[in-house]
């Protein structure tokens, strides 16, 4: 076959790929970028045959040894998610595991959760946080080496961060224009970042994921981790273009820093799938605990609130989770809306809407706590988070609002205090309002 034909042929592909890329596109109404992918790539339901993924994520831990060389030799877990991948619903839910919980070791002794990878690897690990939770096992792991989150958000060009000290992550307006400073020398980490929406690069967003000098200690530094995952998410979903362009970087990464038992085809399955994905539809929740201990060889350690553990994994990693039901009007009617303390967060465009929903939900006879703005002012769909023992304190807040019978309730309990902040009352709800409530907000109240 000669040059010409040869080209002309590579033409009419190409030609045809296009066109047919372009009426997919105009029929499904969806970007190129994501009609090309949705084409050539297998879905996950058809890639492993189910509806849902367990996956256990782990971070190591590492130290500098005395040559002042990185080392992750036989350490502890520094980062434990259990993390459901819905499948047929198109969510992903992560269920952080503050790495000081006792758990039981398979020897019988208590340690921290976290020694299961130190001692016996991803197998001990799988083992000993699956029964903690609960649940029968993981499909699949992946364990982040030293380094993969900072590469990773490296690959994507960096990460767009509302940065918060330990009072604004808890109070939500209690931002004060707070520095978060903090030097380790012999660690080689070094924080210095400033409260308020900032764009972060790789060390620097590992280095606010990783900073816990404040009163909340792991807690706040789990909560800092969900707000680098949720920006993360959104950066995908905002320039999915470069994602796309980027597949192969992010793929290089993915097989230098991170030990894992999926195969390349199905992580691009994966990645193609969950493309776009909307920050609604990652659900972050911390597993709470009641109290802390010293535990002998371990040192402080925190116990586990099973009830607390139980909802949660009831909620985020049965298989699949099912959307709570919606009670019928008498039950709600039977919650007092008044011994509900709901705080209401602006997380849309529309200057002054937290402010309006507040009022509208005084008007209803809730008790308003904080109101103020959200992490980000991009929430398309409301979102009403419930921290409260009450059932169906969400439902109850959603039923008062005009605007907002689709939002979603999602049981997001917020993490114990330490004893010094035993004191210190919690909203049963919170409110993020988006951009669909946000324009409904009557301006009269």
């Amino acid at each position: 076959m000669t040059k010409a034909k040869i080209a002309l042929t590579l033409g009419i592909v190409v030609i045809g790929v296009v066109s047919a890329v372009a009426g997919y596109t105009v029929v499904e109404r969806k970007n190129p970028v994501t009609a090309f992918t949705q084409m050539f790539v297998p879905t996950p339901q058809q890639v492993f045959g189910q509806s849902n993924l367990l996956v256990l994520v782990e971070g190591l831990d590492y130290d500098y040894n005395q040559k002042d060389e990185e080392s992750s030799a036989d350490s502890r877990s520094d980062v434990i998610w259990a993390v459901n991948l819905d499948l047929a619903n198109k969510r992903i839910y992560e269920l952080s595991i503050p790495r000081d919980m006792i758990a039981t070791m398979p020897n019988g002794s208590q340690s921290k959760i976290n020694a299961a990878q130190s001692e016996g690897g991803v197998k001990e690990a799988k083992s000993v946080i699956s029964k903690w939770l609960g649940i029968p096992g993981f499909d699949r792991y992946a364990i982040l080496r030293i380094d993969a989150t900072q590469a990773f958000i490296a690959a994507l060009g960096g990460v767009d961060v509302y940065v918060k000290s330990s009072d604004c992550l808890r109070y939500k307006t209690g931002c004060t224009g707070e520095t978060l400073n903090y030097d380790d020398s012999w660690g080689h980490l070094h924080i210095h970042l400033k409260e308020g929406m900032q764009h972060l690069d790789g060390p620097q967003a590992v280095g606010y994921m990783r900073y816990r000098e404040d009163w909340c200690s792991d807690p706040c530094r789990i909560m800092r981790q969900q707000q680098v995952l949720r920006a993360l998410v959104q950066e995908t979903k905002s320039n999915r273009v470069n994602t796309f362009m980027h597949l192969g970087n992010l793929l290089a990464v993915f097989r230098k820093y991170v030990e894992t038992d999926f195969t390349d085809p199905q992580i691009v399955s994966l990645v193609t799938y969950f493309q776009g994905i909307s920050p609604a539809a990652v659900v972050s929740a911390q597993v709470p605990y009641t109290g802390d201990v010293n535990l002998p060889n371990e040192g402080d350690s925190l116990v586990p609130d099973t009830q607390g553990r139980a909802k949660l994994v009831a909620s985020m990693l049965t298989l699949p989770p099912v959307p709570i039901p919606s009670p019928d009007a008498m039950t709600l009617a039977a919650i007092p809306a008044s011994t509900l303390h709901v705080d209401v967060e602006n997380g849309s465009t529309v200057a002054g809407a937290a402010r309006r929903v507040a009022a509208q939900l005084k008007h209803a006879g809730f008790t308003i706590g904080d109101v103020g703005n959200a992490d980000r002012s991009d929430y398309t769909a409301t979102e009403i988070h419930e921290h409260s023992s009450v059932t169906f304190a969400g439902a109850k807040v959603r039923a008062a609002l005009l605007g907002a019978r689709a939002a979603i309730v999602v049981p997001d309990p917020s993490p114990s205090p330490s004893p010094a902040q035993a004191n210190v009352t919690a909203s049963d709800v919170t409110v993020i309002v988006g951009n669909d409530l946000a324009s409904n907000a009557s301006p009269n109240l």
